[in-house]
């Protein structure tokens, strides 16, 4: 039968000599450690940390006795809310950081409707 062999033969010792593995299918422990996160991003901390700053930006919103107060206390809070989203991606949970952040920006842009609205409606811009 010709062909080419299996495994690689040693022509000394006339043995089959086994193949160095690819590295597609694990053979053992890792060479180097593997790191892991202490705090991954969960759903839960996404969450809370969203519904915590809605309340932020609802306490917030509601200082403002006016349009154009409610639309600078909205971005104030809005400010500290991501300051305090960034110095949670740096030392804390960025699931919650990522709650923070996403529903600020959504405040946000309901506070931007609310002014774009006034405007439309007198024609004057509320927040000068």
């Amino acid at each position: 039968m010709h062909g080419q062999p299996g495994h690689p033969v040693d022509p000394t010792v006339a043995r089959a000599v086994p193949r160095t593995p690819s590295g597609l299918f694990p053979a053992g422990p890792p060479s180097r450690p593997t790191w892991r996160e202490p705090n991954p991003v969960t759903g839960s901390g996404v969450a809370m940390g969203g519904a915590l700053a809605a309340a932020w930006l609802l306490l917030f919103g509601l200082l403002g006795r006016d349009v154009p107060g409610y639309g600078w206390w909205t971005v104030f809070a809005g400010v500290i809310a991501w300051l305090a989203a960034l110095a949670l991606v740096r030392f804390g949970d960025r699931g919650v950081a990522t709650g923070v952040a996403i529903v600020t920006a959504g405040g946000w842009s309901i506070a931007a409707a609310v002014l774009a609205v006034r405007w439309a409606t007198t024609g004057d811009w509320p927040l000068w």
